[in-house]
C-alpha cells in the first residue's frame, strides 16, 4: 500500500467525492456562522489593522468566509491576511477566488508557497517575529511532522488579544476510532499522522494553555464503499483511510477488517438504507476555553 498523499491527483479526486458525500461544508458554516463571532469578539479591539495568518490556507474557501466575519465585526479596519500553503495549484485557486469575490477591498492578501515549517524556519533565519492576532489551522496538522512545536510555536506569535483556531477531527468521531485500531497498519508516512482534537487536548493542557471545545456534528454518506467495484466508493476509502487504491492494494484480512469496522456503530450509522460515517470536526480555540469535527481556539 502506499499513502495517499503521495500521489496529488488521486488525493484530489478523493477529497472531491468526500465533499460530495459528506456535511464537511455545512459544518464549517455553521461554526462560523455561530460561533465564530464570538472567537474574534476581541482580537481587533483599538486596532487600525488586524494580523491574520491562515496555516494551510488551501483554495481559499474556508478562510474568505472567516474574512467575512472579522470584516463584519471590525468594519472599516484594514485586514493584512497572509497565506502558508505548499501546494502551488491551491494557492491558484485560491488567487482566482479572491479575484471574484466583491467587498475584499480593505484586505491585503499575501501568499507564501511553504509549509509550517518552512515557513518557521524562514522567519527564524531572517530573526523575525511578527505577532498575529488570529492564526487559524483548518484540517492541517495531519501533514506536519512534530505537532507540539509547531502548536508552541504558532502560540508564541499571538498578540494580547489574539487567537489561534485549530480544526481537525474530533477524537468521538468514527476517524479515532479507525485510526487508533488500524492505523498502524495503514501506510503512514512523513507526510501524514493519524491525530485527532483528544490529541491536542492533550497537548495544550500539557502546554498548559487555556482553549475552548467546539464539538460539532457532522457526517458521510459511506453507502458506496460497499458496492464492489464503485469508483466513488473505492475513492471515499482512500481517504478514510489515506491509503491509494486500498480496495485493491490492502491486505484481504485487513480490508475485511476494515470494512466491518466502518459498519459498526462505533464508526457509523445505518439510516433510511444509507451508512452514515461519524466525521464530527472539532474546533480548539486557544485562549478562550472552546472542536471532522473539532474546532480547537487558544490564546
Amino acid at each position: 500500500m502506499r499513502s495517499l498523499i503521495a500521489d496529488h491527483g488521486r488525493y484530489v479526486e478523493s477529497f472531491r467525492v468526500f465533499l460530495e458525500n459528506s456535511t464537511e461544508h455545512q459544518c464549517m458554516q455553521e461554526f462560523i456562522e455561530k460561533q465564530l463571532p464570538g472567537v474574534i469578539s476581541s482580537i481587533g479591539n483599538g486596532k487600525s489593522t488586524i494580523n491574520i495568518l491562515s496555516v494551510g490556507g488551501g483554495a481559499g474557501e474556508i478562510d474568505l468566509q472567516m474574512l467575512s466575519k472579522v470584516r463584519a465585526r471590525y468594519p472599516g479596519v484594514t485586514i493584512n491576511n497572509e497565506v502558508i500553503e505548499p501546494n502551488a495549484g491551491q494557492i491558484f485557486s485560491y488567487k482566482e477566488r479572491v479575484a471574484k469575490t466583491s467587498n475584499l477591498e480593505n484586505i491585503k492578501f499575501t501568499w507564501h508557497k511553504e509549509t509550517a515549517h518552512e515557513y518557521e524556519s524562514r522567519m527564524n533565519a531572517e530573526k523575525e517575529s511578527k505577532k498575529w492576532d488570529f492564526i487559524h489551522m483548518v484540517q492541517m496538522l495531519y501533514y506536519v511532522k512534530d505537532i507540539p512545536a509547531t502548536i508552541r510555536y504558532f502560540h508564541q506569535l499571538l498578540e494580547a488579544q489574539a487567537k489561534l483556531l485549530i480544526i481537525l477531527v474530533s477524537g468521538t468521531s468514527g476517524w479515532e476510532t479507525l485510526w487508533k485500531k488500524y492505523g498502524s497498519r495503514l501506510p503512514l508516512n512523513d507526510l501524514c499522522s493519524y491525530i485527532t482534537s483528544a490529541d491536542i487536548k492533550v497537548i495544550l493542557d500539557s502546554a498548559g494553555l487555556k482553549h475552548q471545545l467546539y464539538e460539532l456534528p457532522s457526517h458521510m454518506d459511506i453507502t458506496s464503499c460497499f458496492m464492489e467495484g464503485n469508483t466513488d466508493g473505492e475513492l471515499l476509502l482512500d481517504f478514510l483511510t489515506e491509503a491509494c487504491e486500498f480496495s485493491k492494494t490492502a491486505p484481504p484480512e485487513l480490508k475485511q477488517q476494515i470494512m466491518e469496522e466502518l459498519r459498526k456503530p462505533e464508526c457509523s450509522e445505518e439510516r433510511d438504507g444509507k451508512i452514515l460515517y461519524n466525521q464530527h470536526r472539532c474546533n480548539l480555540d486557544h485562549r478562550l476555553k472552546h472542536c471532522r469535527n473539532q474546532y480547537v481556539s487558544s490564546d
